[in-house]
C-alpha cells in the first residue's frame, strides 16, 4: 500500500511538465489544424473508417467476451490446455495465462487492458502485472496474416511470395527472451521494496468470479475503451497524413520509418509504397512488433483503472521500454531467419 502511495505520489510530480509538454503538443497540432483543414479532414476520415470497419468489428467482441470470462471465473477453462507452456516457461499463474492469451490473439490493446481488470479485481499482483505488460500487448494474427502480408508482399517481386513464416517467427520469438528478463527484474524490485509478499507465479488459480459483475457495466465500459482507441486512431491518423506530406529533408527512408513509428496502419502502407526489398520487410517488421506511438497512448488510456487511478500502478515508460527492445530483437530474429 504504501509503495503503492508512493508511485502514486511520484506520478504527481510529473504532472506539471506533462501538462506543458500536452498544451505544447495541443498548440501545434491546432497551428495545423489551422493551415490545411483539409488535410484534417481527410485524416480524421480515413482513421473514423478504420476505426468503424476494422478495429470495432474485430476488437469489440473479443473484448466482451473476456471480459464475461474473467469476471465469471471461467479463466481455468482457457488456459487448462496450455498450462505447460504458460506454467512451465513464462511461470504464470492462470489469471495471467489468460491476459497473455488475450494479447496474442486479439491484438492492441487488449492484452494490456485485460491485464489491468485482473490487477484491479485482485486476481494478479503488481509485480505480475507489470511482467505481464511486457510481453501480452501484441498485434492480432488477423492483421498481420491479413493486411501486413497483403501490403508487404509489394516490397517483393509477384515471383517471391512474403517470407510469412520468418516474419511470424521473428514477431513472436522475442518474448521469451524478454519474459525472462522482466520477470526476473520485478521479482527482484519486488523483494527490494517488500520483505514479505506472497506470490502468485506458482500457478495458484485466483479465478473466484466477482459477485458484483454487471452486464451492463461491463458493455458500457467496454464502448468507453473503444471510444477512446477510435479517437487516437483518428487524431494519429492526421498526424500521418501531415507527416506523410512534409518535404523533409534526409534519407528516402527517413519518412516511410516516421511514418511506421507514428502510427503502423498507415506506417506499413507507406513503407510497403516508397521501400523495397529487404530494407522495407526490416521496416515493417519492427513497426509492427513496437506498436507505434498511437498504439503507445491506446495502451496508456486502457490502463486507467475504474477507481480513477491512472495506470494502475504500471509504468507506461517500462512498456515504451520493451516494446522497443522487442522491436529490435524482431529486426535481429527476422535477419537471420532470413539468411538461414
Amino acid at each position: 500500500g504504501k509503495q503503492g502511495l508512493y508511485r502514486h505520489g511520484q506520478r504527481l510530480t510529473h504532472e506539471p511538465c506533462e501538462r506543458i509538454l500536452l498544451s505544447l503538443l495541443a498548440l501545434f497540432f491546432l497551428i495545423l489544424l489551422l493551415l490545411s483543414p483539409g488535410t484534417a479532414l481527410e485524416g480524421a476520415r480515413k482513421g473514423l473508417l478504420l476505426w468503424a470497419y476494422t478495429v470495432l468489428p474485430t476488437l469489440l467482441p473479443f473484448m466482451i467476451g473476456t471480459g464475461v470470462i474473467a469476471a465469471m471465473g471461467a479463466v481455468g477453462l482457457v488456459v487448462k490446455p496450455f498450462s505447460p507452456l504458460l506454467s512451465g516457461v513464462f511461470h504464470f499463474s492462470q489469471p495471467a495465462g489468460f491476459v497473455f492469451l488475450t494479447g496474442l490473439l486479439c491484438g492492441y490493446p487488449m492484452g494490456a487492458k485485460m491485464d489491468r481488470d485482473l490487477l484491479e479485481r485482485g486476481q494478479i499482483s503488481w509485480e505480475e502485472a507489470c511482467y505481464l505488460l511486457s510481453i501480452c500487448n501484441h498485434p492480432s494474427p488477423m492483421f498481420l496474416t491479413g493486411y501486413t502480408v497483403m501490403e508487404g508482399q509489394k516490397l517483393l517481386p509477384p515471383s517471391i511470395k512474403f517470407p510469412l513464416f520468418p516474419f511470424l517467427a521473428a514477431l513472436y520469438l522475442p518474448v521469451f527472451p524478454i519474459s525472462y528478463l522482466a520477470r526476473h527484474y520485478y521479482d527482484k524490485k519486488s523483494k527490494k521494496n517488500r520483505k514479505i509478499r506472497p506470490s502468485v507465479w506458482s500457478g495458484v488459480s485466483h479465478t473466484a468470479p466477482i459477485s458484483s459483475f454487471s452486464l451492463d457495466e461491463h458493455l458500457m465500459s467496454c464502448l468507453e475503451t473503444m471510444e477512446k482507441i477510435g479517437l487516437y486512431i483518428m487524431l494519429f491518423s492526421i498526424l500521418s497524413l501531415y507527416l506523410f506530406k512534409l518535404p523533409l529533408p534526409g534519407p528516402v527512408i527517413l519518412k516511410p520509418a516516421l511514418m511506421g513509428l507514428l502510427e503502423i496502419t498507415t506506417g506499413i502502407q507507406t513503407i510497403c509504397e516508397h521501400t523495397s526489398g529487404l530494407t522495407g520487410l526490416l521496416l515493417v517488421t519492427g513497426s509492427v512488433a513496437f506498436g507505434g506511438i498511437s498504439g503507445i497512448f491506446q495502451t496508456r488510456s486502457v490502463l486507467t483503472m475504474h477507481s480513477g487511478r491512472k495506470n494502475a500502478g504500471l509504468s507506461i515508460r517500462h512498456y515504451i521500454f520493451w516494446k522497443a527492445l522487442h522491436s529490435l530483437l524482431s529486426c535481429v530474429f527476422f535477419w537471420i531467419l532470413l539468411k538461414i
